[in-house]
Parts: C-alpha cells; sequence; structure tokens
C-alpha cells in the first residue's frame, strides 16, 4: 500500500525523473514562462538518492577470504596445538643391540615424523630415483653414439642399405607374373 500512496501523492504535483535540469520559475514582463527544476523528490521529503560505487564484490571475497582461511586454521591450529600438548617432542635414547632404527624415527617432532612416513620419500629411495635417471642418460648418451658411427661408417663405405631400410619382397610381383603369363599363354593358345 507505500507504494500506491507514492504515486498518489506524486500524481498531485507536478515531479520529473531527470536530475540536474536547470529550469527555474521566471517572470519577463508580460511573458511569465513556467520552468521548474526536475529533481527526484522521494515522496513528499527533499532525500536524495546518493549514487555510490557497489562494495558487494569486496564484502564477498572478505566473507570467503575469512570462510576458507578458519577453514583450515582452525583444524590445523586445533591438531597442532594437541599435538604439542598431549605428545610433544621425542626424547633421545639409547637404541638396542641390533636395532636399526626407521627413517622416520630421527625426527624429533611428531608431525615432522608423520610427513616423514606417510608423505615423503626416503633419502635412499630419492637417491635410487637419481641413480636411475642417471643410468637411463647414459643409455641415451650410447645410443647415439652408436646411431652417429653406424652413419659414419654407411657414409664411409657405401656398401649397405641404410639401417632404416625395409627390405620388399618379390612374393606378390611374381605371382601376378605368372598369372599375365599363364592369360596370355591360354589367350594365345586358342587363337
Amino acid at each position: 500500500m507505500a507504494a500506491f500512496s507514492v504515486f498518489r501523492q506524486s500524481s498531485c504535483r507536478f515531479r520529473c525523473f531527470f536530475a540536474n535540469s536547470a529550469i527555474s520559475l521566471k517572470n519577463v514582463g508580460n511573458n511569465s514562462t513556467i520552468i521548474k527544476d526536475f529533481v527526484r523528490e522521494m515522496g513528499t521529503h527533499k532525500r536524495t538518492l546518493v549514487i555510490t560505487p557497489s562494495r558487494f564484490q569486496w564484502k564477498k571475497f572478505k566473507d570467503s577470504f575469512h570462510f576458507y582461511t578458519m577453514l583450515g586454521v582452525i583444524p590445523l591450529g586445533s591438531i597442532i596445538f594437541l599435538t604439542n600438548i598431549f605428545v610433544g617432542p621425542a626424547e633421545l635414547a639409547e637404541i638396542p643391540e641390533g636395532y636399526e632404527p626407521k627413517h622416520w624415527e630421527y625426527y624429533d617432532h611428531p608431525i615432522k615424523r608423520f610427513f616423514s612416513r606417510y608423505i615423503y620419500k626416503t633419502e635412499q629411495e630419492h637417491y635410487e630415483k637419481y641413480l636411475h635417471w642417471i643410468c637411463a642418460v647414459d643409455e641415451m648418451k650410447q645410443m647415439k653414439l652408436i646411431e652417429a658411427r653406424v652413419r659414419d661408417l654407411m657414409a664411409e663405405r657405401q656398401d649397405y642399405k641404410g639401417w632404416y631400410y625395409q627390405p620388399v619382397t618379390g612374393k606378390y610381383h611374381r605371382i601376378v607374373r605368372e598369372d599375365e603369363e599363364r592369360i596370355m599363354k591360354d589367350y594365345l593358345g586358342q587363337n
């Protein structure tokens, strides 16, 4: 109902929705011209709507940042806090005879031990991967040297087909030739 009352009030007086029109009431001699400033008046008061840039994106970014930060900070912070309170750092002790410690037992903090045991690779694995890489690179180097040597010898002697040459069999050519000869004999023999 409030919307209808606004329409009723605005229809009583001459109002226009265009802002900043320089029109005023002037009396010039006998000619009186009615010119009015067009200003959007909301209802009966002279309140104007100030247009400001939207802060929606900033507020959305801020809310998302706080949400995802707290989504990670609260659980991780509580895990770290409880681990430090209830488990604590490891203490040095004598190693029994014949026992070889696992690779994760060398770290003092329980979180470091967890990551070393379940997530990170061991030093031995890193070393073996590096050795495999060295072996693969060495094999590729040896193959390239052998290929270069073969090409040089083939170019020097020119007495062998290329190592990439695939011989063509003459089997099908002989079959076709035999068929042609038989057909020609039959044809010529009948004439």
